[in-house]
């Protein structure tokens, strides 16, 4: 028999439970990323994140299926781009808050969401899906919000009905390059010679570059790295949750899964690109400086990474969302998805007309930002 139960926090499930899950080993759907954006405030009702973790488990208490759950009161942080639909609610004469979004906070990183335990096959992906909509319909939300799928639950959300959306972001793929020239010779001769000179820039200031891992860290290098973090979120006026304490305590557990992208001048720390790694992806996050160097900000966010997924064995890096500027970087554009259960039927409708009238612009654009890439053309 098959019961449903709802975590008040991740850390509600005991670490041999998490390791049952197989979540192919993605750093955010972990506990120790979740559990830490929510015990240290960045993930809490403080900030509309009231965490409501789907969990199935069987007649013994073991966990056959996980779905991160989010009890939302806005939308800030989680990227579901519904900035209209509150008014579009409020013009129908209903309430859009609260609404439940099974996301990785503040984390726009395609991954898994309906996570299955070892040795379970595509029916428990259904009944996780059919338990979503029954506790949405329990909680009496707006909506459930499924964002930034992979292909498994993107298949089993449509079958289930949930409306799907799509978006675009930029992602580098390994083509089993054997160094960063490697790739680089795949670029036309001008977009070579214009990233080359960019990298020059930095090494002309004098910059010393390093990649520390989440186990190499110490705390003054951490002081300067949160330093740098939260002037990048105040300089567009915009707030950084995640606290000094939540990127150290993570940093310790995940190890060489956190992976940080430094500049240096002299023996200061005074740029950083904080990334995270699974075993085939590396995923760009936060990025900040001390100071104005033409061309770090490539550098550290977009070069490095890349180089370092060549020399790892990485197949993909992901530097986040948006920046049509990364496709002279030769980040191409792909699909992102995201699905969307409605209560109302009436705005189910409405929703559904907008995804299709957006789909249409979306493609237009992803196919001409595909013209953009730097790459030659074979003959």
């Amino acid at each position: 028999m098959t019961t449903i139960a709802l975590l008040n926090s991740a850390n509600d499930l005991c670490p041999a439970d998490w390791a049952q899950l197989a979540r192919g080993n993605d750093p955010f759907l972990s506990r120790a990323f979740l559990g830490l954006a929510e015990s240290t405030g960045a993930a809490s009702p403080d900030l509309a994140w009231q965490p409501v973790h789907l969990l199935l488990q069987d007649e013994n208490e073991r966990p056959r299926a996980l779905l991160p759950l989010y009890l939302r009161q806005h939308s800030f942080g989680d990227f579901s781009r519904d900035w209209q639909w509150e008014q579009a609610w409020q013009a129908a004469g209903l309430a859009y808050y609260p609404k439940l979004v099974s996301a990785i906070p503040f984390t726009p990183s395609p991954g898994p969401r309906c996570v299955l335990a070892q040795g379970q096959d595509e029916s428990t992906r259904s009944e996780l899906i059919a338990a979503a909509i029954h506790v949405a319909q329990e909680l009496k939300v707006s909506s459930w919000q499924c964002l930034f799928v992979q292909e498994a639950d993107r298949a089993a959300l449509s079958e289930a009905g949930l409306l799907m959306r799509s978006g675009v972001q930029f992602h580098w793929k390994n083509q089993n390059y054997r160094d960063f020239d490697d790739f680089l010779a795949t670029f036309t001769a001008m977009k070579r010679k214009k990233l080359k000179r960019e990298r020059r820039s930095v090494s002309d200031a004098g910059l010393r570059l390093a990649t520390l891992h989440g186990d190499e860290i110490d705390a003054a290098s951490w002081q300067a790295i949160y330093r740098q973090y939260q002037d990048t979120f105040r300089r567009y006026g915009n707030h950084p949750a995640f606290s000094l304490e939540f990127f150290q305590q993570l940093a310790a557990e995940i190890g060489r899964a956190m992976v940080v992208f430094v500049a240096y001048q002299g023996d200061d720390l005074v740029a950083s690109a904080i990334c995270y790694r699974s075993d085939t992806a590396l995923f760009g996050r936060h990025w900040g400086a001390d100071l104005e160097c033409p061309g770090l900000h490539f550098e550290l966010c977009y070069y490095q990474g890349i180089a370092y997924a060549i020399e790892h064995g990485l197949q993909t890096f992901e530097p986040g969302a948006q920046g049509e500027h990364k496709l002279a970087r030769g980040f191409e554009p792909i699909t992102t998805w995201t699905s969307y259960w409605i209560a109302d039927p009436r705005m189910r409708q409405s929703v559904a007309q907008f995804i299709v009238r957006e789909a249409a612009a979306t493609e237009n654009y992803q196919q001409e930002m595909a013209t953009h890439l730097p790459f030659r053309q074979e003959t």
